[in-house]
């Protein structure tokens, strides 16, 4: 899944689509097309503060993938 900056142009938010993607996908200027907003978020803020929770990591882990996958 391609990821991008979210950009402010005049009065708009403005998301580029990379080039090789809109080449895969052959898309075209002004084709309509559907997409999905997903905040990307630091998880490097969260890593070791649940020591004293006594989980396991891999368990944790894995819990989070399959929410992700979602």
């Amino acid at each position: 899944m391609p990821t991008t900056r979210v950009r402010k142009s005049g009065n708009s938010i403005v998301l580029t689509v990379p080039p090789h993607y809109v080449k895969e996908r052959k898309l075209k200027v002004g084709q309509e097309v559907t997409f999905e907003i997903i905040p990307k978020v630091d998880l490097s803020k969260l890593w070791g503060a649940s020591k004293h929770l006594k989980i396991d990591a891999q368990k944790a882990k894995d819990e989070l993938r399959k929410e992700w996958n979602r």
